[in-house]
């Protein structure tokens, strides 16, 4: 698309913005500037505004909310002190999840039976803005937030999702930061633990008059759990520092907030992608091959966000202009070289180390007990390195009235977006020596050169109608994408491609309330997922019609809700990239008919034992099962020769969290137990890890706490308590374990 469209484009964007707002900013222009901004009033713009930059929002009873929904708010965060998003998701029903490094640098998180690999199938957001990298060109999500700083964590799956795009098939996870306090407070987090962790976490807000400010900073490092042959940090490092200004202005009809918001954060990390043979990881889980010496993460992200909020006694509207840039080198493990330069599947290697002389001989380079001889036996060592950026302009409205005697929640929003990807890819060939890597000398190769950028435009329309004890919810969503791609390689002909996808999503809901404390709920949405701007336009969008019917119950003390779902997929869309195949190709393939279904069942008690001791209680279990509907052949080298009933790899049929504590005023002891079933690596044959499953895993989470008033409060942790390790993952190359055992104190002290 050239400058003149785009800036259509974002002028159409802004114009509706305007509209949508013209009203709302003419009934109040009077009245707010012919009144001051009394602090009663600025209280009130603050509260309502904190409440809308959560997505699902604190419920008090009975949620009548269409569609699962599940709200983890900053006492629940504070139970365990996660600092890794994936231990506070597993707890989440219908969350399913492939766990790759033990410290969720890079998370792999998929809803409702859909590929976890690289959360790219999930709606990434951060104060209800999209986050990862470039979430239409590339929606990979290398990146991902610190849940250190995290207020509460929405996770909802079904019809409501149509609200958010681009991806509806499985649903969204939206993180909210903390808000500007309303009068002077802070925080200090200090903890240490084993393998070299630490973390320094400290925050600050006030509110003087009508002007507030928040500064907040993380700071987290460890050795790492690995041991690598040789010697070696296999840790990480990571920082992020946040700021917000707000300014409340009160109205006699209408209250706005203005805030901007600042961010940085950086990671260093000696991750790797190679794992172990299974003989290996079964005499040491936590070793590390001596190739993997080199292997580093490198990226840094900034963000700007300027938000918006006006609210009125039966209308309120939220405007968000965002920012983000990411930037990453991962300089890391390819394989061996072949005389074209192309190299040896390092993962075929690790599945059978014994399976010839060859096979034996690159094993044992790979470990350092052998040096490289001849060219073939060289190491190929890549460095992905990757330029990102996010912008966009969205206005949602959220609006109270009465038609034709019957109440409606009308809920419309826009959303004018841009994304763009930079690969700039380069190989370097080392040589095994003595357990060291060292160049050959060669100097670096470029290996791929390219850009993809999106440019898209978004509208959802939703309305609830309320009569009697019947809510029905009609919405739709529109997509509008115009994607690019450019090679960039020196010394080639430019290829460029351009498309357009148009589609509209339409949806249907109902929760009909059966007395204050039960309710049930019925849901239907289309499901969609586009492809990246590289895929030639014969690889078809993911689409999908999903279903769910379930219930709730809640009477205060106890709460329960069993939701049934079915996805069915009428085409399956998946890529293969180096965190799935260990291959730079990023090509997407398209699986036909699939479907997935099961049930969601989450339930919470709390039994109070004495006026200052209680014993809170809650479960999730989610059932899932899937299966193609037909026999293909496929080069993906997750599916390979899949045949009708075969399974979806990375999927556990049964998961189960069961959390217990022990809470008086001024000290807790939490105990979390999850199960995850065994999940198999390939769907069909002819591909090497058909056949392959992970382990089931049980692990045992504790945490401790006691509060000394105003002199803090120290707590103590163990992630893994009982010190299981099993196979979580064999990609892309080999066995990978789940976090070793790790415990930590700390100390915190609140003003």
């Amino acid at each position: 698309m050239n400058h003149l469209a785009t800036c259509k484009k974002l002028s159409l964007a802004i114009a509706i913005q305007l509209a949508l707002l013209s009203q709302v900013s003419a009934a109040d222009k009077v009245s707010t500037a012919n009144s001051p901004a009394g602090k009663d009033g600025s209280v009130q713009a603050n509260d309502a505004y904190i409440e809308k930059m959560q997505i699902i929002g604190q419920s008090q009873g009975l949620s009548k909310q269409t569609g699962s929904a599940t709200l983890i708010d900053e006492l629940a965060l504070e139970q365990f002190k996660f600092d890794d998003i994936n231990r506070v998701l597993y707890s989440v029903p219908g969350v399913n999840i492939r766990e790759e490094d033990g410290y969720g640098l890079r998370p792999n998180i998929g809803f409702r039976g859909t590929t976890p690999e690289r959360s790219k199938k999930i709606n990434i957001m951060e104060d209800g803005v999209l986050i990862g990298p470039a979430p239409y060109s590339a929606a990979s999500a290398y990146y991902f937030p610190v849940t250190s700083k995290m207020t509460a964590i929405e996770v909802f799956k079904g019809p409501s999702g149509i609200k958010y795009g681009p991806n509806t098939v499985a649903g969204s996870l939206n993180m909210v930061t903390r808000a500007v306090p309303q009068s002077s407070e802070g925080l200090v987090d200090i903890s240490g633990g084993s393998h070299g962790f630490a973390k320094a976490h400290a925050h600050y807000g006030d509110t003087i008059g009508d002007v507030g400010f928040l500064l907040e900073g993380v700071h987290m490092r460890a050795d790492g759990f690995k041991v690598l042959d040789g010697g070696g940090d296999t840790g990480f490092e990571k920082n992020d520092i946040m700021t917000k200004l707000r300014y409340d202005l009160a109205g006699n009809s209408f209250n706005q907030t203005f805030e901007l918001k600042l961010a940085y954060a950086d990671e260093n990390s000696n991750e790797t992608y190679l794992g172990l043979s299974d003989a290996d990881f079964a005499a040491n889980p936590n070793r590390r091959y001596a190739a993997s010496q080199l292997d580093h993460m490198q990226w840094s992200h900034s963000q700007v966000q300027f938000n918006h909020f006006i609210s009125g006694d039966n209308i309120d509207v939220i405007t968000r202009v965002y920012r983000n840039d990411f930037d990453r080198a991962w300089n890391k493990i390819n394989g061996f070289k072949k005389f074209d330069d192309s190299y040896v599947s390092l993962q075929k290697i690790l599945a059978n180390p014994d399976e010839d002389d060859n096979t034996r001989t690159f094993y044992s380079i790979l470990t350092g007990a052998q040096d490289s001889i001849i060219e073939p036996q060289q190491i190929i060592l890549g460095n992905n390195d990757r330029t990102y950026y996010s912008q966009g302009i969205q206005s949602d409205i959220n609006l109270q009235l009465e038609l034709f005697g019957l109440k409606h929640q009308l809920a419309t929003g826009v959303r004018f977006h841009q994304d763009q990807i930079e690969r700039n890819h380069t190989l370097n060939t080392y040589l095994m020596r003595q357990g060291n890597l060292v160049s050959d000398g060669e100097g670096t190769k470029v290996s791929t050169t390219d850009r993809e950028k999106t440019d898209a435009l978004s509208v959802y329309l939703q309305d609830t109608i309320s009569i009697n004890a019947l809510d029905l919810t009609l919405g739709v969503r529109g997509e509008f994408i115009d994607a690019h791609y450019q090679n960039r390689e020196a010394g080639q002909a430019l290829v460029y491609l351009n498309k357009s996808t148009r589609i509209w999503l339409p949806s249907f809901s109902a929760f009909y309330t059966l007395s204050d404390n039960a309710g049930l709920l019925f849901g239907v949405h289309e499901g969609f997922l586009p492809t990246s701007p590289q895929q030639h336009p014969s690889i078809d969008v993911e689409s999908s019609i999903n279903y769910e019917l379930g219930g709730r119950y809640n009477d205060g003390d106890f709460n329960l809700e069993v939701i049934g779902f079915f996805n069915d997929i009428s085409n399956l869309k998946e890529g293969c990239q180096f965190s799935s195949c260990g291959s730079d190709n990023n090509t997407e393939f398209n699986g036909g008919e699939v479907d997935v279904f099961g049930v969601e069942l989450t339930s919470g008690y709390s039994i109070t034992l004495t006026d200052d001791l209680s014993l809170p209680l809650s479960l999730s279990y989610t059932y899932t099962q899937s299966e193609f509907k037909t026999s293909f052949y496929s080069d993906f080298d997750m599916w390979g020769d899949v045949t009708a009933g075969d399974e979806l790899p990375y999927l556990a049929k049964d998961q189960l969290a069961i959390n217990i504590g022990l809470v008086s005023n001024q000290w807790d002891v939490n105990m979390i137990v999850r199960y995850i079933g065994e999940m198999k690596e390939a769907s069909g044959e002819d591909v090497v890890l058909s056949g392959s499953s992970t382990d089931a895993l049980t692990v045992v989470d504790m945490s401790a706490s006691y509060n000394f008033d105003q002199y803090g409060l120290i707590y103590l942790k163990a992630d893994n308590l009982l010190d299981s390790q099993k196979i979580v993952s064999r990609r892309p190359y080999g066995a990978r374990p789940s976090k070793a055992q790790q415990f930590q104190i700390g100390y915190q002290y609140r003003f």
